[in-house]
């Protein structure tokens, strides 16, 4: 009457801190993450017949995580993520495929009297860097990267007119406008057909190119609409990043709106006047784009 059509389990939420330590200079580096792995394959049977013997206790995953996070590089965090993946899906005969989430948190060195300090640290944000990879058995690795929780905002250089108008519509033109936006960007590489293609890609330079192309063209963009404005992005890191197939952009409108003051002695606060201005926290709108080189293929 009932069969199985989903399984997956794992390990969420696994926090993970590592610090290298250079004798010969005293300077640490450090790298905080958040891990998750899911498993898949023939453990059906723990489902539906509460036979454990298929099952890599999560616990047993979670321990995985630190014993190779002392063995290997967990920086850039696509690398360590293929790591995790090509372990647990060569340990485990009847695991067929792995799927890695990791959320790299910020550190960003001090500089103490004009000079960079070699083992303290603060956080300068919330945003983070994330990484999906997906392990599959005699298939590959495919690995999306991503940039989530960067807020960013111009005072000018926005626009947004010339847009349908019907019964419905309130919303008046405007050729000048604050643009704000919590940029949540992602980028599929080709698909890698083992771990030593992994290691071969400098995915630090690419995260860098991404992150830069998405300021320089925000803050430079004398922007038509945030659809146009991320098309651009997508655009220019196709262009950097050759081993990439798609980007995709998910940006909400962080709205500024001016306040009328002119009920107080007609003060002006409208057009060209406007300095005053009140955040909005919702509703908002969410625009979404993905940009895919021609000819790319379908992923795992």
């Amino acid at each position: 009457m009932s069969q199985l059509s989903y399984a997956r389990y794992g390990k969420d939420n696994v926090r993970l801190y590592k610090v290298d330590k250079d004798e010969k200079t005293g300077i640490h580096t450090v790298v905080e993450q958040t891990v998750r792995v899911l498993l898949e394959g023939d453990i059906e049977t723990s489902y539906t017949r509460a036979d454990n013997s298929v099952v890599v206790a999560t616990d047993t995953q979670k321990q995985t995580v630190f014993i190779l996070a002392k063995q290997n590089p967990i920086s850039p965090p696509e690398q360590f993520a293929a790591i995790l993946g090509t372990h647990f899906t060569t340990t485990y005969p009847h695991i067929h495929a792995a799927h890695v989430k990791i959320i790299q948190h910020r550190w960003t060195r001090m500089n103490i009297d004009g000079k960079p300090h070699p083992h303290s640290f603060f956080r300068d944000g919330a945003e983070v860097r994330v990484v999906e990879s997906v392990t599959r058995e005699n298939e590959g690795v495919s690995i999306r990267s991503k940039i989530e929780k960067l807020l960013v905002l111009k005072s000018t250089g926005s626009a947004f007119h010339g847009f349908h108008r019907d019964e419905y519509t309130r919303l008046g033109e405007t050729w000048d406008r604050i643009l704000s936006t919590e940029i949540e960007a992602g980028w599929q590489w080709k698909l890698f057909k083992n771990l030593a293609e992994v290691k071969a890609i400098d995915f630090d330079a690419a995260w860098k190119a991404a992150r830069d192309i998405s300021f320089k063209v925000f803050a430079e963009d004398n922007s038509a609409s945030v659809q146009a404005t991320m098309y651009k992005m997508c655009d220019q890191i196709l262009a950097a990043v050759p081993e990439l197939d798609a980007v995709d952009y998910s940006l909400p409108n962080k709205h500024y709106f001016e306040v009328d003051l002119s009920w107080h002695k007609g003060l002006k606060n409208t057009g060209k006047d406007a300095t005053v201005f009140a955040p909005q926290s919702d509703p908002n709108g969410l625009i979404q784009c993905t940009v895919s080189r021609k000819g790319a293929k379908a992923k795992l």
